[in-house]
């Protein structure tokens, strides 16, 4: 893209609509609502019936409610959008006390290291001083659930970390997934509106799989990109300590000059990322729904402490001209290929919460939170945050001085300021200067023009207008190149959980014409949708702003398991035993796995664990129906001829083995337990190893490897 399409001297002054705006403005009517009293706007009459006049809450009449009002189309969004303020900040107090979104979460204290110095690029301290250790504390979370609903729903991992830096706090508030489903703040309220329960009913809980949220989808074809990461792997991790974080949104880092660099930010675990299959994440949530949060405790309350690499993308406005896309939405992601990550630090958390409300309950995120030297770039979906997440902890926290809460605090530095009163004030102010500037008490704080936060001079120019910039109307091409950068195993999962959340839409146009959209996005996918969804007719067209670019590299830093390293490490193996199970061989694969850097768990008939062949007591750490296969990355069944026969008449312990095959793991067996392999219909593969002499070694070096893919068409149907 040439940066003349950018600039602010060649932006129209009024661009055609994108879009989001035409199918909103243009949607047929299919039957005429009910006209009620009270609420809602002038009802007046239109070609296809009486239709109700979208409005403020005063009444006014609203005429473009796609886009908030920005200078320009690439411009910053202007503070006077009453309609959007009003807007994002009645649903920001839709939910007392418990969040809007985000409402389900974890915690976890820990520190950030920096190992590479950006002090060249940067005043912010916190990325310019290697060796320096700052306190955070990290909150994981789902998106769209209650706080009572389970952990493993499909759904986007909040990733959130506040760095209690010594120039105030600093919050990098970002999801497990680098993109968004919208571009404009406006539309926020919408799409969370569409992906909860729907109003009427109250259902479904924690789900996409209805119609409200594939209606929002199938009329905002920005979303198109975010489709495909939902529907795939991402939404099912495996554990917290085995996801990737983004920060999402552009900004910029200022130097000592005055000079900006934009800057993406990107958080990378040690362990690899991984997820769970989407029936394994059915039957986790039926048997633990706080599998994620009782992950992360037991891991660090064991001393196996998580760790991320903090990644930066760095480039200048020049660069940023030259991309096929537009760095400002939040619909697009930059390639790792295009611009490689450097890495700057770690992130390591190793200390467990000491209430959950009081600390993960009422932290308070703010993207706005940043130390001098960090600053914003023009993405207007980051300035509607900015501006959403205070006003929203303005009731969920009981008022202003939600900053005494001690988690929220600055812990780095002092802070001092001319603030006042206020419900729940918590400190007692002194003196009776309450203003500045002062003769009365010229010692009391005042600005630092040297040291304080200044904003990145970036010139403004531009028309007053609500308007999408005609650069964020390519809504396919990089939803393509995701799919494609896919390995085969993982393109399946995105088909078949299209196929599945599509299958639970019950109104047919919406189902259509999600597969005009999935055909823009790359025919094959829209074709095993369709056949998927017993769909016979022709795919509807749906019009695109823009046509798919099919020229665009592939991008295997997008696959999760195109860049997986085989590995066990902080990963769990289940262990089935009975009365009479070979001791040796049970000590020597629990050996072996802690030596890898898994854990080792006992599951049994009884809590109270067996005796194995050599008398010993072996204690168990589950119970038989309280341990089930889905809750292991991989398993062993280690029973005696004795046990095997009694286990071969416990349903349980059938589900176990039949299931730890269906989910594509390995499992290593003892030569008495084959009867209940047979029935629990396991076939020989790589992944089912016979348990001998060198036990242990055998079945890490299997296991190491991680899931059978090639056993995934023999056990489930792939559309």
């Amino acid at each position: 893209m040439a940066k003349s399409s950018k600039s602010s001297s060649a932006r129209p002054a009024a661009p055609k609509p994108g879009p989001a705006t035409t199918t909103a403005r243009t949607a047929k009517v299919s039957a005429a609502p009910e006209i009620t009293t009270g609420v809602g706007g002038e009802v007046h009459q239109t070609a296809s019936g009486h239709q109700l006049r979208l409005t403020t809450n005063m009444g006014h009449v609203i005429a473009d409610d796609q886009n908030s009002l920005k200078a320009g189309p690439r411009g910053p969004t202007l503070l006077e959008d009453f309609i959007l303020r009003e807007k994002i900040t009645h649903f920001d107090h839709e939910r007392i006390p418990e969040r809007v979104v985000h409402a389900r979460g974890t915690g976890a204290h820990g520190f950030f290291e920096l190992t590479d110095s950006l002090a060249d690029l940067t005043t912010a301290r916190i990325l310019g001083e290697v060796g320096e250790k700052t306190e955070v504390f990290v909150r994981f979370s789902t998106v769209a659930g209650s706080k009572g609903s389970m952990d493993l729903a499909r759904d986007v991992r909040g990733f959130a970390v506040k760095f209690y830096t010594r120039d105030g706090n600093w919050d990098l508030v970002g999801n497990n997934i680098p993109v968004f489903f919208i571009q404009d703040p406006i539309k926020f309220p919408d799409i969370i509106h569409a992906a909860k329960p729907e109003p009427d009913r109250g259902f479904p809980q924690a789900q996409t799989a209805h119609d409200t949220f594939w209606d929002f989808i199938a009329m905002t074809p920005e979303s198109m990109h975010m489709i495909m990461w939902i529907m795939s792997d991402r939404t099912l991790p495996r554990s917290y300590r085995m996801i990737e974080g983004f920060g999402v949104h552009t900004f910029r880092l200022v130097d000592a000059q005055g000079r900006s660099t934009f800057v993406k930010f990107h958080w990378r675990p040690k362990l690899g990322a991984q997820s769970v299959l989407w029936d394994e994440a059915v039957k986790i949530n039926g048997a633990d729904p706080d599998y994620h949060r009782r992950d992360l405790w037991n891991a660090i309350d064991k001393g196996d402490f998580p760790e991320w690499e903090l990644g930066v993308q760095l480039f200048d406005e020049a660069f940023a001209d030259s991309f096929d896309f537009d760095h400002l939405d939040s619909t697009k992601l930059i390639p790792e290929e295009l611009v490689p990550l450097r890495i700057i630090g770690r992130m390591v958390l190793d200390r467990n919460i000491d209430n959950h409300f009081a600390e993960t309950e009422q932290v308070a995120f703010c993207t706005a939170n940043v130390p001098p030297g960090i600053d914003f770039s023009d993405d207007p979906l980051l300035h509607g945050r900015n501006f959403s997440y205070h006003d929203t902890q303005l009731i969920r926290l009981g008022g202003p001085n939600f900053h005494q809460i001690p988690i929220n605090q600055p812990k780095g530095c002092p802070f001092a300021n001319f603030q006042r009163d206020g419900h729940m004030q918590m400190t007692v102010p002194k003196g009776r200067v309450a203003y500045q500037p002062s003769l009365l008490d010229p010692r009391n704080a005042r600005e630092d023009p040297v040291a304080g936060f200044k904003s990145f001079p970036a010139p403004v120019e531009g028309t007053k207008l609500r308007a999408r910039s005609e650069t964020f109307s390519d809504h396919y091409s990089q939803a393509r190149q995701f799919f494609l950068s896919q390995t085969e195993p993982e393109q399946n999962h995105i088909i078949n959980a299209l196929v599945f959340e599509l299958s639970k839409v019950e109104t047919a146009e919406i189902r259509e014409r999600m597969l005009g959209h999935l055909s823009n996005i790359e025919t094959s996918i829209a074709t095993r949708v369709a056949t998927g969804l017993g769909f016979a007719g022709a795919i509807p067209v749906v019009d695109a702003a823009q046509p798919t670019r099919r020229d665009l590299e592939l991008s295997p830093a997008l696959s999760i398991l195109a860049k997986t390293t085989p590995s066990l490490l902080g990963r769990m193996v289940g262990c089935l035993v009975t009365e009479g199970s070979d001791a040796s061989l049970v000590n020597a694969v629990r050996d072996a796995v802690t030596d890898a850097g898994a854990k080792f768990l006992v599951v049994a008939p009884t809590v109270g664990g067996v005796t194995l062949s050599d008398g010993a007591t072996q204690a168990a750490d589950y119970q038989l129906q309280g341990g089930p296969s889905v809750l292991f990355d991989a398993v062993v069944v280690a029973a005696s001829e004795e046990g095997a026969a009694q286990l071969l008449k416990e349903a349980s312990a059938i589900d176990f083995v039949h299931n730890a095959f269906v989910h594509l793991k390995v499992i290593g067996h003892s030569r008495a337990s084959q009867p209940l392999l047979d029935k629990a219909g396991v076939v020989p593969d790589a992944g089912v190893v016979a348990l001998g002499k060198g036990a242990g070694a055998t079945f890490v070096k299997t296991a190491g490897v991680g899931r059978l893919w090639d056993r995934e068409p023999s056990v489930r149907t792939v559309f």
